[in-house]
């Protein structure tokens, strides 16, 4: 009989639950918080605040849609890190609560690998193709942009990272400039369809082996906002599909001829992948897959659900722990700047 396991995310600023046997997805609840908007970003007090708010209900609420009483548990998994630190206590804090007074093990789940085994989600009536081991990913996020070598379920390793700012932040800070509302990701992604990606041309930068760097790529952006606005005021409004268009071509022209490189020095691969919230862009979706098809690999991307911050993914991270009897105590801490 495989686990019924409980997981639960909280790392930054979205409370959700999951419900999973084994890989099997049977609820997964996600309470996004709102009030950040006005402030143009993620405000932690505020995120943590929310946090205490929101987990009650959807944990009673995935178990609900579940089907399944808390007394049919078998572990309880959560998000140790990284994140936000406040945010972590709240679902670290419940969890270790829920499984003691349960008699549950309980399960760590590091956010990065849980981001790539979102993969390996299992769905009723759905065909649920998997990647094979080992296979390239590449995580993007608003605060990772790695390449990650996965050999197994409890075997990665980082082949190439960021070694400043990560792809998410660069387009949420980019917006930020040109006065979208916050998260600005979708809508860079949205404005980019019917923009030119070839109008304005941004620094790439020249960053050896690889790993990644889009600090340079902000500069480059902000000066060009800095100079278009001195001769027209209404430059922004008035090129904002082909501003947003040139910087979402930039930031996925970084990101793959890195992943090229690492193709390259692995043939053993056939298999890649994408993770993380911002494999949500459409821009990168079609570049990775187009990539997969010129050369013959094997392509899996998470559906927009699992892309986003989720307690499915906890789940199937903590399967292949529970697997393993890799339990953990109630006195372990989070984190809130772990590695893979």
């Amino acid at each position: 009989m495989l686990p019924l396991i409980l997981s639960i995310e909280s790392s930054c600023d979205d409370t959700s639950a999951a419900v999973m046997q084994g890989k099997l997805l049977l609820s997964n609840v996600v309470a996004s918080q709102q009030v950040h908007k006005q402030y143009g970003g993620v405000v932690p007090e505020l995120a943590s605040r929310a946090h205490l708010q929101n987990i009650v209900p959807v944990v009673h609420q995935a178990l609900a849609q579940a089907g399944v009483k808390k007394e049919d548990l078998n572990a309880v998994a959560f998000t140790r890190g990284p994140g936000l630190m406040g945010s972590l206590l709240v679902g670290t804090s419940f969890a270790k609560s829920f499984a003691q007074a349960l008699g549950l093990p309980l399960i760590d789940v590091n956010h990065l690998q849980a981001h790539i085994l979102a993969n390996f989600i299992d769905e009723k009536d759905a065909e649920n193709k998997h990647p094979e081991f080992p296979f390239l990913c590449l995580l993007v996020s608003g605060g990772n942009s790695q390449i990650v070598l996965v050999r197994s379920p409890r075997d990665m390793e980082i082949i190439g990272q960021t070694i400043d700012d990560a792809a998410g932040e660069a387009f949420d800070k980019c917006a930020k400039v040109m006065g979208f509302p916050y998260p600005g990701g979708p809508i860079i992604d949205r404005l980019a369809k019917v923009g030119n990606s070839k109008a304005f041309t941004l620094a790439k930068p020249q960053i050896k082996d690889l790993d990644y760097s889009f600090s340079g790529l902000k500069t480059s952006f902000l000066y060009l906002l800095r100079d278009k606005i001195k001769e027209n005021p209404n430059f922004i409004e008035e090129n904002k599909e082909d501003l947003c268009a040139s910087l979402q071509h930039t930031v996925v022209s970084i990101l793959m001829n890195k992943f090229a490189k690492a193709v390259k020095m692995h043939p053993e691969v056939k298999d890649i992948a994408i993770a993380g919230g911002v494999s949500a862009n459409s821009g990168l979706r079609d570049e990775f897959t187009e990539f997969g098809q010129r050369r013959h690999l094997n392509v899996f991307i998470p559906k927009l659900a699992f892309t986003m911050d989720n307690a499915a993914m906890i789940g199937a991270a903590a399967y292949y722990k529970y697997l393993d009897k890799d339990f953990c105590s109630v006195d372990l801490p989070p984190f809130a700047r772990v590695e893979i």
